[in-house]
């Protein structure tokens, strides 16, 4: 099956061919580890991890690369601030990451390279760049000379000249260019440094991810991968500086997620508008959270909200009681089945909404399809149906995306108290309905249903779901 995606050099849907007929290379931007992760930074963590699910699906063997920037400006003000070493701040922040990631079930990916284990390798990287002729040291810095590559602007589809006009940094004895960017960083005082050819220092933000992709995955690698608030000038600058390096092509496709927005504006802590993933993932639970996020194309921003999240929780609440409740009409377990033709022609859909440029919308809508026709095979007894769809959204679709693979527990769990005070809510309803009083009986459902929880009617009985 041909898989196409959107290549943002190139500007246009292609086919996706990788470097090796049976494997797949991909490099994954990872977070500056200064503090814990929002919502914003979820969405390529959850959509990268999905592809990457989906990719071995069908049949490759993918090599994936996400790195920490664990030096950086934000990390040293916040040590300083704190009064601690800056690698306390970074290793804190990167148990806290992957804390994060567990309760979202990321997988982890085959690499999580940190920028102070390749400073070496950094500074060797540099070093030839000076060699042939791509950089320049300057008063302590070392930077990159924009004029000497010529490709450069093709990734962002800038056109160097407009970005030279309308910037604000003037030519001056440090830099040659106004686009000129830092490949090396002179140390202030009482920072943490390096020991290079150039003196104390430490590495720039755009060289740590070219030398850290080409150790791992070599000088030409399948796909780059981040949100689209890289493109300029983290990605631009990683290309051009890689390809001037090796003289051949870095990444062979560039994959980018659209920003999550609040009211219009891109989630940043900067702006303050931040939702901690661990905050959002208790209260909603993390199927409910990644299914929010891949409902949406991967390419197109979503804007946030507690209102779509409720939303979303009670569509994600239904499929998981139909799963519960398709295990309980067996006993526990439901019988394995090899592929029917019903089977294989939902695969065979579901294939090919994520082939055409990773569509999870259309993914995650027949998920909820499916798990309609599961709730109509229950209610008719039809065991076959049960089990088709059952395994469809359990073990063949579900994990492809890291969604309904595991019973989550409801959030709102009931306790003994209110497990007591609902059969006797229920009993009255009955009654209700055998004494024809069905205004009572409905306001019973209904006023219930107000408050998140809703009565079913099965062949066992009435059940209540708190959602």
């Amino acid at each position: 099956m041909d898989i196409k995606i959107f290549d943002t050099l190139k500007g246009e849907l292609v086919n996706f061919v990788p470097i090796k007929n049976d494997s797949v290379s991909m490099y994954v931007c990872g977070p500056t580890v200064y503090n814990l992760i929002h919502i914003g930074n979820s969405r390529p963590m959850i959509v990268f991890d999905a592809f990457r699910r989906f990719l071995e699906y069908v049949g490759y063997k993918v090599t994936m690369v996400q790195n920490f920037t664990d030096i950086d400006d934000k990390i040293i003000i916040k040590a300083v601030k704190e009064g601690v070493p800056f690698n306390e701040i970074s290793e804190r922040y990167i148990v806290e990451y992957m804390k994060d990631a567990l309760a979202l079930r990321i997988r982890t990916a085959n690499f999580h390279p940190k920028t102070t284990n390749y400073v070496h390798e950094i500074i060797k990287f540099i070093n030839e760049l000076i060699d042939k002729g791509f950089a320049y040291e300057s008063a302590g810095d070392v930077y990159f000379d924009v004029r000497k590559f010529e490709q450069y602007g093709m990734l962002s589809h800038r056109n160097p000249d407009d970005m030279r006009s309308g910037s604000r940094i003037e030519v001056s004895d440090i830099k040659t260019d106004p686009l000129d960017f830092a490949l090396w960083k002179k140390a202030k005082e009482n920072e943490p440094s390096w020991e290079s050819p150039w003196g104390k220092g430490r590495p720039g933000w755009h060289i740590e991810c070219s030398v850290m992709a080409t150790e791992l995955l070599g000088e030409s690698f399948d796909i780059h991968a981040g949100g689209n608030d890289l493109i300029f000038p983290h990605h631009e600058n990683e290309r051009a500086q890689s390809m001037a390096h090796s003289g051949n092509d870095f990444a062979n496709y560039w994959m980018h997620n659209g920003m999550i927005k609040v009211a219009g504006d891109k989630m940043s802590k900067s702006i303050g508008n931040i939702w901690l993933v661990r905050d959002v993932v208790s209260k909603y639970g993390a199927d409910t959270v990644k299914v929010f996020v891949l409902s949406k194309h991967y390419r197109v921003p979503l804007d946030f909200s507690e209102e779509g999240l409720q939303a979303q929780k009670k569509s994600v609440s239904r499929v998981q009681q139909a799963l519960k409740d398709a295990e309980d009409f067996f006993a526990g377990t439901v019988p394995y089945v090899k592929n029917t033709e019903y089977m294989k022609s939902k695969i065979e859909t579901f294939k090919q909404a994520l082939s055409d440029d990773f569509n999870t919308s259309k993914a995650v809508a027949l998920i909820f399809d499916l798990s309609a026709e599961l709730n109509k095979a229950l209610s008719e007894k039809n065991e076959t149906h049960v089990i088709e769809n059952y395994h469809l959204i359990r073990n063949e679709f579900g994990p492809v995306l890291g969604i309904f693979e595991i019973q989550e527990t409801q959030q709102k769990s009931s306790t003994d108290d209110t497990d007591k005070v609902m059969q006797v809510l229920i009993q009255l309803r009955n009654q209700a309905r055998t004494d024809k009083n069905y205004t009572l009986s409905d306001s019973i459902r209904d006023g219930l249903a107000s408050i998140g929880i809703q009565l079913k009617d099965t062949p066992e009985g009435t059940k209540y779901i708190i959602q």
